[in-house]
């Protein structure tokens, strides 16, 4: 059995529909949307709205962690827009879910990014591909367990819900054997993106669970420059499968 994993695609389409070629299943752990390019700002909702100048400050004060100046430039420009917020938002989420959904292969088994708008999914997944939150399957005899979404930041993403939310998602799952996430557990070499500067988020029910239940895999994607790709806590190999929007290759998991 193969299956190809992925997270963070971030609107690349074209990789997308590429990614389960020669394997059995492919997995998505979420950000199939992009908002906003760091690395081009042309790139994403935010420039195609307001420009690639207004992205190039935003980036460079949330870079600064200084959210309150980010906040308030978002407010101004949301303003001036002739259009209001969630009109716009939603109708450039559709489009671009409409492409990516529609890239998946048979079958596809996937959970919310924190920069994912669940309400939409359904509505978009086609027969093929199965949406899983705090929710198990069977792949080959292994039992694999999805938690999507992040928790909250001072970044106020589409999809952070609270620690005790979350944790309860996790409990819900059980013992599986692989245990899929979209952000990592709280372990700080997981957690630091080398690039950004800062700690990333991770779940401490993760990593309880982990220590508890003694997964064969954590998979996760969330930050895109780890300090650590891959580590093991106790009998569990921990795996950030990369940040496919820029690598457009998936992780390979055989058994």
């Amino acid at each position: 059995m193969r299956v190809h994993v992925v997270s963070d695609v971030h609107g690349n389409t074209g990789a997308l529909a590429k990614a389960g070629e020669g394997a059995d299943a492919l997995i998505c752990l979420g950000d199939l949307v992009l908002f906003l390019d760091y690395a081009d700002h042309s790139r994403g909702i935010f420039p195609d709205l307001f420009g690639v100048e207004n992205a190039d400050l935003i980036v460079e004060l949330r870079t600064a962690r200084r959210f309150d100046e980010a906040r308030e430039l978002g407010r101004r420009l949301w303003s001036e827009l002739e259009v209001d917020r969630e009109t716009a938002i939603e109708s450039a989420v559709r489009r671009q879910y409409a492409e990516m959904f529609a890239a998946f292969p048979t079958p596809t088994y996937a959970t919310y990014g924190n920069v994912d708008i669940p309400g939409l999914w359904r509505e978009y997944a086609r027969p093929g591909t199965t949406v899983l939150d705090g929710e198990r399957i069977e792949l080959g005899g292994l039992v694999f367990g999805f938690v999507g979404g992040g928790l909250r930041t001072p970044m106020r993403t589409p999809y952070e819900i609270s620690d005790e939310e979350y944790a309860a998602k996790v409990e819900a799952l059980g013992d599986v054997d692989v245990l899929c996430s979209h952000i990592p557990p709280d372990v700080p070499e997981l957690t630091y993106d080398t690039v950004a500067r800062r700690f990333e988020r991770g779940s401490r029910a993760l990593l309880d669970a982990i220590r508890r239940t003694r997964p064969r895999y954590a998979l996760f994607g969330h930050v895109h420059q780890p300090l650590a790709r891959r580590m093991r806590v106790g009998a569990t190999e921990c795996v950030n499968v990369g940040h496919f929007a820029a690598t457009g290759r998936p992780w390979a998991l055989e058994w």
